[in-house]
């Protein structure tokens, strides 16, 4: 944006030298018969011209988003589930990871038939279940091979991440439904994810599943819920965030988000703003260089 300030600094700069330089050599009582006190003209809509073209530009560069609310049965999904081992957590029945994934083949069921879905699951590093498609079969079969994994750790910004590159290729708006007890502890961090997730377009909607007093995992370990960060992640994308703390629970945040008729919506504006730019710029241009000239 400094460069639009230094372009009407130099624009005011130049006209003062250019009429500087005229004034040495013209005919000043001559001309001010014709023309009056203004004599030479500050170019003022050329300047607001190239001005109009620089801020399009600009804007166009740094990704411009536009948020609006719009209908969600037009969305493109991810469904991310956390598959660490706090999700054997016993305070869902039968464990957290087997809640989850029934609650997805509930989501799967009640979306229309056209929306296309990738599953993604995650633990230490994320796993591509389901490449995006809209066949049903193909995301319930991939729903059923989340399992418990061996790899360390709940890396739930590298999940956010994942879940927005299988995203990359869609027209539509895009949504990641996050599931996970919350507990980042590996990987990226949220706020990298969240900024990420920024620019791409991308809604996250968070889903934290456990209670308060937390599951048993094994032998003297208790996995509780930690809300703070999927609070800031919805937030900061414009998403919601939800707290299940039974199974009723679970499978009505999904169904909600399924059957919900408005969103937050994503636009990247680029493009529309180059092609104004660039319409700008011809505008211009016509105008003080061809026989239609308007412009001095």
């Amino acid at each position: 944006m400094l460069i639009v300030v230094a372009l009407i600094a130099l624009h005011v700069l130049s006209s003062k030298y250019v009429k500087r330089r005229a004034m040495r050599f013209a005919n000043y009582e001559a001309m001010e018969k014709f023309t009056g006190d203004r004599i030479l003209s500050g170019n003022y809509m050329t300047l607001a011209l190239r001005v109009i073209t620089l801020l399009l530009v600009v804007l166009a560069m740094s990704g411009m988003t536009v948020w609006y609310m719009g209908h969600s049965s037009d969305s493109d999904y991810v469904l991310a589930i956390d598959a660490s081992g706090s999700m054997m957590a016993e305070d869902f029945q039968p464990n957290r990871l087997s809640a989850a994934k029934t609650a997805a083949k509930t989501f799967l069921d009640t979306v229309p038939e056209d929306t296309r879905i990738g599953i993604v699951s995650f633990a230490g590093i994320s796993f591509i279940k389901q490449e995006m498609t809209n066949d049903m079969e193909k995301l319930k079969k991939g729903v059923d091979r989340i399992d418990i994994e061996t790899v360390g750790g709940t890396a739930v910004g590298d999940a956010i991440v994942a879940s927005v590159n299988l995203l990359a290729n869609s027209g539509k708006p895009k949504v990641v439904i996050l599931l996970t007890d919350g507990q980042n502890n590996v990987g990226i961090t949220l706020e990298e994810a969240v900024d990420y997730a920024s620019e791409e377009g991308v809604v996250v909607d968070t889903i934290g599943i456990g209670t308060e007093q937390g599951g048993q995992v094994g032998e003297g370990f208790v996995s509780k819920l930690d809300s703070s960060g999927l609070r800031y992640v919805a937030n900061r994308t414009g998403g919601m965030f939800y707290s299940v703390s039974n199974v009723e629970e679970l499978a009505g945040v999904y169904e909600g988000i399924a059957t919900s008729e408005e969103r937050l919506i994503s636009y990247n504006a680029s493009t529309l703003l180059l092609l104004a730019a660039i319409a700008v710029f011809f505008i211009e241009w016509m105008l003080t260089n061809t026989r239609w000239s308007l412009l001095p």
